[in-house]
């Protein structure tokens, strides 16, 4: 081996020293960086007494945590309906107002009822008990021959009219969508079919509570997350997206206004992004 090997063979294995020193000295900075991170997270959780995600605080309202149990259970399929309107944006304003509606619709009967009381109850005990009696004191007998002897004078108009007006009676998903007008059907049968999935849920959910406060916290967020989260849907269906630009694409762009849309931008004539005529070939 001369002189000059010896020296290479030297220097090589003091480049492979040095590598593994270097990539040895930056594994145990990454592990320091690391450890620290784990560290700090360690302490705040023990500072601030946090208890894990499966376990959450509580509200200080009853009402309140009864609501984000029913959210957990109903807005998961309120979004698996919603986004599958995608021909229009109407069948999904339609779906939206037809939920609400429905929500209010049902609600309201039942916080009517948890308002009456007890008074009105006794009063229809007390009612119901002298309808009772009174049936008790009146009898009526009807015989059965009495039906054959009925003689109907309607004219065969006013018996096809009638027929006729029964086999228009309104439809479930018509009834469903009394008092929101003008709103696309495919929204309102989608909603209709969408409601029935959650309708028992949100009224077990409200009947759990007797707490008038608690009663109105439950009714007033549920209406406002449930608009909350279907704008939340339509943002992420339909995201309003910016073009990146910059400042000499800008200035540029307003020299060719000033000039009265001629002009060159970047050396050559064009139009900025967006104004272009396209033609299709149909």
């Amino acid at each position: 081996m001369n002189k000059e090997e010896k020296v290479l063979r030297e220097s090589i294995r003091q480049a492979i020293r040095i590598v593994k020193k270097k990539r040895l000295d930056e594994e145990g900075k990454f592990r320091k960086i690391i450890q620290s991170f784990i560290d700090y997270e360690l302490k705040m959780i023990n500072e601030a007494g946090q208890v894990p995600d499966d376990q959450p605080t509580p509200n200080k309202s009853t009402g309140i945590n009864v609501l984000e149990d029913l959210l957990k259970k109903i807005i998961p399929q309120l979004e698996i309906d919603y986004r599958m309107m995608t021909t229009a944006d109407e069948q999904r304003k339609s779906f939206r107002a037809h939920i609400v509606n429905a929500v209010i619709n049902t609600l309201t009967p039942a916080e009517i009822n948890t308002e009456a009381g007890d008074e009105e109850a006794e009063e229809e005990r007390l009612a119901a008990k002298r309808d009772t009696e009174l049936s008790e004191d009146i009898e009526v007998e009807i015989e059965d021959d009495d039906a054959d002897k009925f003689i109907d004078i309607r004219t065969d108009a006013e018996k096809s009219a009638e027929e006729g007006e029964e086999e228009e009676a309104a439809s479930p998903e018509e009834e469903f969508g009394a008092g929101v007008e003008g709103a696309d059907e495919t929204g309102r049968n989608m909603a209709y079919n969408s409601f029935k999935k959650i309708e028992s849920s949100t009224i077990d959910s409200y009947e759990l509570l007797s707490n008038e406060e608690d009663q109105e916290l439950f009714y007033d967020y549920l209406i406002a997350n449930l608009k909350l989260y279907f704008d939340k849907f339509e943002t992420e269906l339909t995201p309003e997206v910016t073009e990146p630009t910059n400042q000499a694409y800008d200035t540029a762009k307003d020299d060719v206004a000033a000039a009265g849309g001629g002009g060159e931008l970047g050396g050559s004539e064009m139009a900025p992004p967006g104004e272009e005529e396209i033609e299709l070939e149909l």
